[in-house]
């Protein structure tokens, strides 16, 4: 279980957001847990502390942005915060 707040969708815009700096170390375990194989729905059940039998849409939503924003940072928003961009 999980004690970190979280939106149901991640942001989703070309700028680095305060979201996204806080959440930096969720989006990596997200990226750890695909690259490892894991089934969405233990990810999201470890991660967010969604249960995917009794909220399935949810778990599901919840789970794809945030990866989908993990895989942004990878590969955008990292520069933003290697430049330091203000928060």
């Amino acid at each position: 279980m999980t004690t970190i707040d979280f939106l149901d969708e991640a942001p989703c815009g070309p700028a680095l957001t305060e979201y996204d700096r806080q959440h930096v170390k969720l989006y990596m375990r997200l990226l750890d847990a695909e690259a490892d194989g894991a089934e969405w729905q233990e990810a999201v059940e470890v991660l967010f502390g969604i249960c995917a039998r009794t909220e399935p849409e949810r778990a599901r939503r919840v789970h794809d942005s945030h990866l989908a924003r993990a895989h942004w940072m990878t590969e955008h928003g990292y520069r933003q915060l290697r430049r330091g961009l203000p928060h």
